[in-house]
């Protein structure tokens, strides 16, 4: 038997072995990556010993984090996106890793690879679920492979012992589906890069004229983001729209939405200036498993503007830190936008909501959750906290 295949105990030494299987990683940029980045760090810097592996191609360390990388393919559509191959190889890296546990972050091909190395080395499992594959293959037109879909995902979750969902919805969703072992496990927050400190006067006036709102998303230009929705915020009264973000549908959006300004990819502390010089943050995306800019928004005190579907039903506290919209209805969206464009006493009130909503899910606190649901699953105690309402 392996080393590893012995279930720990309550009483196990506090640093564990992590080896975090990625679907996607550096250098593609999106929201598996950063989870993954998040937790990595966060465990390090507990003294816990990490390792990811990843698609190639990409740099062997991140972070200070050793990263293994096994050979992928290009995801046609998403040219930084590169597709794990699940060789052996996955497997082989596991097994000399010697982990206490699996963590596999959004799993569909490599990760599944990485689930299936786990069972058979008797290595604690933890799948984190992250992507709403069906949905987004609905939005590519390919309506018909959600149900082959949700069967893979069901049999490649049954593989974990524990399941973590960001949102309520997602749990709920999964459920549904058939896979039972889940909880929730939301993200965490920077609240020190998303913070409205970081609101740039200057910036503002390159953005708006005075007395402009200023409405924005930010985030990846794809097609399953539906942001062609905004089109008609384009014709309220008083108002700009800032696009912050890249991706395929960039080209076709500067097209179908002139007028809005198109900002381009931004990182870091430009990242941070552009969120917290928002007035309002509208999201149009109806599949998001949980939807991080959202969240950042908050943090940094901007009102927002969401579907009331899927992650932002746990974000979006309607009337208080923004306004939630039925996907269902042609004019929810544009009815809330400018509700809050034409009340500036009602948009400084949720404002100054908005940070207090969600300060408290620092990445810290998650991550330290996250601990918890490992030393569950080392348990053997995964299956039964699974059941307990969220």
């Amino acid at each position: 038997m392996h080393p590893t295949a012995r279930r720990k105990t309550a009483t196990s030494p506090r640093r564990l072995r992590v080896a975090i299987v990625a679907e996607t990683f550096v250098p593609a940029i999106n929201g598996v990556t950063n989870s993954v980045r998040r937790v990595a760090h966060y465990l390090v810097g507990e003294g816990h010993e990490v390792l990811v592996v990843a698609p190639s191609p990409g740099p062997e360390v991140v972070d200070g984090v050793r990263v293994k990388r096994v050979r992928s393919v290009e995801f046609a559509r998403y040219g930084d996106l590169h597709i794990g191959l699940p060789s052996r190889s996955v497997g082989r890296i596991i097994e000399d890793f010697k982990p206490d546990v699996v963590h596999c972050a959004a799993p569909l091909v490599l990760g599944v690879a990485g689930l299936r190395a786990a069972r058979r080395l008797g290595v604690p499992a933890v799948a984190v679920y992250q992507t709403d594959i069906a949905g987004f293959a609905k939005r590519h037109g390919l309506s018909f492979a959600s149900g082959s879909l949700w069967r893979w995902l069901r049999w490649a979750h049954s593989q974990a012992d524990l399941t973590l969902a960001p949102s309520t919805a997602s749990v709920w969703d999964l459920r549904q589906h058939g896979v039972s072992r889940v909880a929730r496990w939301m993200r965490g927050v920077d609240t020190a890069a998303f913070n409205p400190r970081h609101r740039d006067e200057e910036l503002r006036s390159s953005l708006v004229r005075p007395g402009e709102v200023l409405i924005g998303y930010v985030g990846r230009l794809a097609r399953e983001k539906q942001l062609e929705l905004l089109g008609p915020l384009l014709a309220l009264e008083g108002v700009r729209l800032v696009i912050v973000g890249d991706g395929p549908h960039r080209a076709r959006l500067e097209d179908r939405l002139r007028g809005a300004t198109f900002a381009g990819l931004q990182t870091g502390s430009d990242l941070s200036r552009y969120v917290a010089s928002l007035d309002i943050f509208v999201h149009t995306g109806v599949d998001e498993t949980f939807c991080q800019a959202l969240q950042e928004a908050l943090a940094a005190g901007v009102p927002v503007v969401a579907p009331a579907a899927g992650g932002p039903m746990d974000l979006v506290h309607h009337g208080v830190n923004g306004f939630l919209w039925s996907p269902t209805s042609s004019t929810a969206l544009v009815g809330a936008v400018d509700e809050l464009v034409r009340s500036p006493l009602q948009r400084g009130r949720m404002a100054a909501a908005a940070r207090s909503t969600v300060a408290h899910r620092t990445w810290s606190n998650v991550n330290e959750e996250l601990v918890g649901h490992y030393r569950s699953v080392m348990s053997g105690l995964a299956f039964a906290y699974a059941q307990l309402p969220q």
